[in-house]
């Protein structure tokens, strides 16, 4: 479904961060293909119950838990679809116990057109899960877009 850009430029320290790093693009690429066959279940099963915030461009303030976040999703769930997208450049960044996944995402969706820069920070939970702790999904070149023709969402 989507096409991948990986940047040659970002290299780990060893065969264990690699690994990792595609792990978690891989959980990221699982809940996209969900995402844009109308199924919220990939980000409601990523993002953790435990702790969680998020900021979209196009929402004013931030969420701030994880009960707000799953509404927020019944609103889409269904309503939102896309032949392709593009991932691009996925880096993952490693620290103990975390790590930031920053990419570009690209789609024409059946409510709009996505140009995201995005930040998913993921933390290893107590059951050993990788789940995202906090997402930002901000528009690429804000100045640029024209937001007249947007469609509501609910």
């Amino acid at each position: 479904m989507e096409k991948l850009n990986n940047s040659t430029a970002w290299q780990y320290k060893n065969e264990e961060e690699k690994t990792l790093a595609e792990h978690i693009i891989g959980l990221e690429r699982a809940a996209l293909d969900k995402w844009f066959n109308g199924d919220t279940s990939g980000y409601e099963q990523l993002w953790s119950e435990r702790s969680f915030t998020y900021f979209d461009g196009a929402v004013t303030e931030r969420v701030d838990d994880y009960a707000t976040i799953v509404e927020f999703l019944k609103t889409i769930d269904g309503k939102l679809f896309a032949e392709s997208y593009d991932f691009r450049n996925p880096r993952v960044q490693i620290g103990q116990d975390m790590v930031v996944l920053t990419y570009q995402l690209f789609a024409k969706t059946t409510l709009i057109d996505m140009e995201y820069n995005c930040i998913e920070v993921y933390q290893k939970e107590e059951d050993g899960v990788w789940r995202v702790i906090h997402s930002t999904w901000s528009f690429i070149r804000p100045m640029d877009k024209d937001f007249s023709p947007a469609k509501e969402i609910v």
